[in-house]
């Protein structure tokens, strides 16, 4: 299983989101996500994220929270644990232009669920938003694009 990070850059009320529209043979081309990538093989989660972050933002996060790891099942991409983050601190301004995955934008939380995201992530990006949520484990199982089953803490919703 592919190992991958996403941090969710919090600002109050707007999370820091990319919206990815510049590689092609993309799987998330077009959605909106959180920043970060694949961990490379000597890096911990806590590793991955702070660099893909520093990579597309130039922000170095000074303090995190683990959220949660989501394991995506696909019939179509690999498939991977996905390690969740959102970031409350950092050092800098966010570079909006150097990603070269797409473009990233401060996104007001109340306007998430209006972007195109990906069905699971709508999952999540709730259980981030609500603030008193223990650290979760979620399971999405994907047939092409659509979600066909998702299990919160082994629980079917």
């Amino acid at each position: 299983m592919r190992q991958t990070t996403l941090c969710y850059i919090d600002q109050g009320d707007s999370y820091l989101m990319l919206h990815r529209v510049k590689k092609a043979n993309d799987a998330s081309h077009g959605k909106w996500i959180g920043v970060g990538g694949k961990c490379e093989a000597d890096e911990s989660p806590d590793e991955c994220m702070l660099r893909e972050v520093r990579e597309e933002t130039g922000l170095e996060i000074t303090r995190w929270h683990y959220r949660g790891i989501v394991t995506f099942i696909s019939d179509t991409w690999p498939n991977e644990y996905m390690h969740l983050f959102t970031a409350t601190e950092w050092q800098g301004e966010p570079d909006l232009s150097i990603d070269d995955e797409g473009t990233l934008a401060w996104i007001p939380k109340s306007d998430l669920m209006n972007l195109n995201l990906w069905e699971g992530d709508r999952i999540f990006l709730r259980l981030l938003l609500n603030e008193s949520q223990p650290f979760f484990s979620l399971k999405l199982v994907y047939v092409q694009d659509e979600m066909t089953k998702a299990l919160l803490d082994g629980k079917a919703l």
